[in-house]
Order: structure tokens, then sequence, then C-alpha cells
């Protein structure tokens, strides 16, 4: 596999494999970001359009720790102020900003599959 393909998307995988220890955990981690993603990201959209600011913060704060774990610095930053919005029952703020927070996890899902050669 080509890391070259995450370090050109700006993921810091040296902070994964601090975290992780090696590359193939590192990959397995990856692996496990993609199926999570496959259901958190439709139930973060399903929360944010019932108002459920409680557990839409719930799934940002897992967002936040497995791109903190990976390397991912832009999404677990836009994921942690999101997390802060859902603890303080803002939705405005989710409202101005959900749809960077989606684009930028599918940019991340669609950088790991390339990566991966999914």
């Amino acid at each position: 596999m080509n890391t070259e393909i995450l370090t050109s998307a700006g993921v810091d995988i040296n902070k994964g494999l601090e975290l992780l220890g090696d590359m193939d955990m590192y990959n397995d981690t990856l692996r496990d970001f993609l199926t999570e993603s496959e259901t958190r990201l439709p139930n973060l959209i399903n929360y944010y359009n019932q108002g459920d600011m409680e557990n839409y913060g719930i799934l940002a704060h897992a967002m936040k720790s497995d791109s903190k774990y990976l390397g991912f610095t832009k999404l677990a930053e836009m994921s942690y102020d999101h997390e802060m919005a859902g603890k303080s029952n803002n939705k405005a703020f989710a409202d101005e900003h959900v749809r960077e927070l989606l684009t930028e996890a599918n940019r991340i899902i669609g950088v790991v599959k390339q990566y991966l050669g999914m």
C-alpha cells in the first residue's frame, strides 16, 4: 500500500503509528474506521435531522476519537467542534457547519478506500 495517498491528503500517519504501534495495526484500524463510518455517518445525519443534539454529540465524539488516533487532524478538530455543539445543545452551530463536517468525513473515507484498494 502506498502511504503517499494518505500523506498527500493531509493524514498524519506518524500520529497514528505513535498510538497504534505498526502499519499492520494502523491498517486494521483504518478498516475498522470504514466499517464504523457506514453506520456512524447515516446515524449522525439522522440525529441532526431529528434535532437530537445529545446523540449527535456522542457520535461526533466517537468520530473525533477515531480521527485523532488515525491522524485525520482536520476531521478530528471539526468533530470536536460538533461534539461540543452537541453537548451544549447548539443546533445553530450544527446547522451552519454540518455540511463541512460530512464533506470532510466523506473525503477521508474516499482517501482511506483508495489507500486500502477498495
